[in-house]
């Protein structure tokens, strides 16, 4: 699947977005400003949850409770060492059966279980977004 969307459909996109994500592991990639933070916010309210959602950056992981369950929000940009994630307990998170929603999974490649949904976001202008959603 493949959208193009600005931020003013963001929620619309969220609410589309849903029904593609068959896993609960998904991980979002895309340039540093791509949106990635600000499309989990829009699925974390898509969701049912009025939690503040926010980047995870120092904290590398965020929980969030929605109507869908609880919600993990990791941001691996700031480790240096794969290891970091196992430190934080992240293979327990991800085969807990919750949601996690994982930015810089390319720093923890290791760690990804087999099957997961990627939704990939590039930058078109300073407004507009193209998206497209894999499953691995």
């Amino acid at each position: 699947m493949e959208i193009v969307y600005t931020l003013v459909d963001i929620d619309l996109v969220a609410q589309r977005l849903l029904a593609y994500l068959t896993e609960r592991v998904i991980v979002f990639r895309g340039e540093m400003g791509a949106g990635k933070t600000t499309l989990i916010k829009a699925l974390v309210k898509a969701m049912g949850s009025s939690d503040t959602v926010s980047s995870p950056t120092f904290a590398l992981v965020n929980p969030y409770m929605s109507e869908e369950g609880t919600i993990y929000h990791f941001d691996f940009y700031r480790i240096k060492k794969e290891e970091e994630a196992f430190d934080i307990g992240f293979e327990e998170y991800l085969y807990s059966g919750d949601w996690c929603f994982i930015e810089w999974a390319e720093r923890v490649p290791s760690y990804l279980p087999e099957k997961y949904i990627a939704i990939d976001i590039e930058v078109i202008d300073a407004n507009t977004r193209r998206l497209k959603v894999k499953l691995f």
